[in-house]
């Protein structure tokens, strides 16, 4: 088990997984440079639209942690991290949950169907308040999440909305590799817990 002066960063990925200009990425590597320990979940070798396989392998990292973390999801990473939340009892000090993909809805042209989700376990997404602080980055122009509905499930899950404005999806489709807003939510998280001082 890690002891250390700070938590671990865990790294929940999208669908699409690893993107080598995604924020993600960048944040990662810049963390890697000032933090103790950085993780990122691996992406999946087999049944890459199951949702349980996915909340099997964040649960599989965090576990190998074994000491408080702060978790950074993106897009339908956000929906593994609230899946995941239901059962898990490890320590979190914290969620930045970023631009979440509103799985309940038809997403664009190149992505899963509603049939291809509800089969992979993705729906209901979970609206319970999370065990623990969360912040939600909302965009206003997301074709995987209409604001309006992106602002209930923050509420739903007891998180701090953060107004990004006009990002897109923010990644790098929309024009977004490094995202430096992203490291300053994740030490507001950071600030906040028992580790401020």
């Amino acid at each position: 088990m890690r002891t250390s002066s700070s938590p671990t960063i865990v790294i929940v990925p999208g669908l699409r997984d690893h993107v080598a200009d995604h924020w993600q990425t960048h944040l990662a590597e810049t963390l890697t440079e000032r933090l103790e320990d950085v993780r990122v979940v691996p992406p999946l070798e087999h049944d890459k639209l199951s949702r349980a396989a996915r909340v099997a392998t964040l649960d599989e990292v965090v576990r190998e942690v074994g000491g408080p973390v702060v978790l950074v999801a993106h897009s339908a990473g956000v929906m593994t991290t609230v899946h995941w939340a239901r059962t898990s009892h490890h320590p979190v000090l914290g969620a930045l949950l970023v631009t979440p993909a509103d799985v309940e809805v038809p997403l664009p042209p190149g992505y899963p169907t509603l049939v291809d989700l509800r089969e992979g376990g993705w729906t209901p997404i979970p609206r319970r308040r999370l065990p623990f602080p969360s912040i939600v980055a909302a965009s206003r122009n997301d074709e995987l999440g209409r604001f309006r509905r992106i602002c209930g499930m923050a509420e739903g899950w007891g998180s701090r909305l953060v107004d990004l404005g006009e990002v897109g999806h923010l990644n790098p489709a929309a024009g977004y590799g490094p995202w430096p807003r992203a490291e300053e939510l994740v030490d507001e998280l950071i600030a906040h817990s028992v580790y401020a001082g």
